[in-house]
């Protein structure tokens, strides 16, 4: 299977492209050098000269606060530029997996939330992001969109890395009332790689179970065998541009473990990579 990743080089990207090789497809990786989402025409030659049999767009404006100030630039990349993708994956049969974000929800329930659960984002970003699942929706025949949480890997700046690099604060405060399901990208690419045996739809691919920014780091630091002084806050006490949903747990339907083993793994990683 000849497989077309764009965001290549991002954190989930460099995690994905491997693993998808090793399972025998042939990947294109693709970044904003070698394809310009925003560009219509570029991706419109691209994927018919490449005619992959598949495309996974991994390629996304990420900065959650910044979006808060910089509206044109995310929708520009997460709004034109999939429906660009979206629009050419269509006319050419293509199917695309969209990744998505927990925060296309408000936050306010209770209870796990399902895949056709209503979504409101609260943030530009988390508009965005549903704006472009419209687009793929609207456009692709055959599609999988895949949201995930609270996303960290070895290949970028993440929550984990912060906390470890916190370590040796005297005091460390974590937000206690936000509540989701860490990610680690493996588990997310592994979880994709399920997706496509599944039928075309919306999925939540993110890791099974809950626990607050507070609970995280808790767990963070007793894997590693760290004493940190680490005391839960409110999120009122470290106000942000964007607001982040209070509540974001997804219910993923079995496609990723427990959170807490994906974590283990990922450290035992940056062990033997030295990190």
């Amino acid at each position: 299977m000849k497989i077309l990743v764009t965001g290549a080089n991002g954190m989930l990207g460099q995690d994905l492209c491997p693993i998808l090789e090793d399972v025998g497809a042939f990947v294109i990786e693709t970044d904003v050098d070698t394809l310009d989402i925003t560009n219509s025409e570029m991706v419109q030659q691209v994927l018919s000269d490449i005619r992959p049999d598949l495309v996974i767009h991994c390629a996304a404006y990420t900065n959650v606060d910044k979006a808060e100030e910089d509206l044109e630039t995310a929708t520009k990349i997460n709004v034109t530029g999939t429906e660009n993708l979206a629009k050419t994956c269509g006319k050419l049969d293509i199917p695309l997996v969209y990744i998505s974000t927990d925060y296309v929800f408000d936050g306010t329930g209770s209870t796990p939330l399902k895949s056709d659960a209503p979504t409101n984002p609260i943030n530009n970003y988390g508009l965005t992001k549903l704006r472009g699942e419209e687009a793929v929706r609207k456009y692709c025949q055959k599609y999988y969109i895949a949201r995930t949480s609270w996303l960290y890997g070895i290949h970028g700046k993440n929550f984990v890395e912060t906390m470890i690099s916190l370590k040796d604060k005297e005091e460390l405060n974590v937000v206690d009332d936000q509540i989701g399901c860490p990610t680690w990208t493996v588990e997310l690419a592994n979880g994709i790689l399920k997706l496509l045996q599944k039928p075309y739809g919306t999925y939540h691919v993110c890791g099974s179970g809950q626990t607050s920014w507070y609970g995280f780091a808790k767990e963070i630091f007793t894997q590693c065998n760290l004493n940190v002084n680490l005391k839960p806050c409110k999120t009122e006490e470290f106000p942000r541009p964007a607001k982040r949903p209070k509540y974001s747990v997804m219910d993923n339907d079995g496609l990723c473990r427990k959170w807490e083993a994906a974590l283990h793994d990922y450290l035992q990683l940056r062990i033997e990579e030295n990190i």
